[in-house]
């Protein structure tokens, strides 16, 4: 019997659906896990108002998966204090560079599901691009017989990528957030150059999104690239006070 592990922090909603139904293709059990971990938040961020939706998330996956809604005690034991994991230089960039730390909480709590479920098979979304490279590096190093499964971001339907920080937004907010998939087909049908990402800036800060970065990278580096090729264009900002983040796979040609 093969297990696979869908981790979670809850506030679950049809990306984390997407998650569960891989994981139902490629294994006989399924188990999603539900904990929002602290060591991933710093200090100031929405650890407190996360949302936390355990009897609805219980009711979307029933009958597709089992849910694991471990405590912070029996996730970080007092008389056995878990290994802190460090994401090292590439844990340092981009989403690690606005929140120090919070990749090191990452792979700590991602390592710690590993030890508990001891899953055949993990189950990721793209959406994190960054958190995805990590993972992938950290479990070949510490759980090599732990195949871990990649899925395409679900989005609604303008294309904004789904997360669970979504609910945060106003109506005008939202229509702020829409700037970022315009922006994302832009590059997508122009080609990654500088001027095409320049002009895409222009326009999430035009819409009112505070704009962290949007950049072309090296997909398994995380280093900004403008080679031309496949490159992952990812990006961060704040619309309201609600941080979002997202990636697609583009090319970057050379302008003749």
């Amino acid at each position: 019997m093969t297990k696979a592990l869908v981790p979670t922090m809850g506030a679950l909603h049809d990306g984390h659906l997407a998650l569960v139904n891989r994981a139902r293709e490629l294994a006989d059990t399924v188990v999603v896990s539900i904990f929002v971990n602290p060591t991933q938040f710093g200090a100031g961020e929405d650890f407190d108002r996360y949302p936390r939706t355990l009897d609805a998330d219980r009711a979307l996956v029933a009958g597709l998966a089992d849910v694991f809604a471990p405590t912070a005690d029996e996730v970080y034991p007092a008389d056995a204090p878990p290994v802190v994991l460090h994401a090292g230089a590439r844990g340092d960039l981009w989403e690690g560079a606005a929140r120090p730390g919070h990749f090191d909480g990452v792979l700590t709590v991602v390592n710690r599901l590993f030890e508990m479920v001891r899953p055949d098979v993990a189950i990721f979304g793209e959406k994190d691009w960054q958190q995805l490279a990590l993972i992938r590096t950290m479990a070949a190093e510490r759980h090599p017989s732990i195949r871990i499964e990649a899925v395409p971001t679900v989005r609604e339907p303008d294309g904004l990528a789904l997360s669970s920080r979504n609910r945060y937004l106003s109506e005008d907010e939202r229509r702020s957030a829409a700037a970022i998939p315009t922006a994302f087909k832009a590059v997508a049908r122009r080609g990654a150059t500088p001027e095409v990402l320049a002009a895409a800036r222009v326009h999430l800060r035009n819409a009112g999104v505070n704009l962290d970065y949007l950049n072309t990278v090296d997909p398994v580096t995380l280093e900004v690239t403008e080679a031309p090729g496949p490159a992952r264009l990812i990006f961060a900002g704040i619309v309201g006070t609600t941080r979002l983040i997202d990636n697609q796979a583009v090319e970057i040609v050379v302008e003749r």
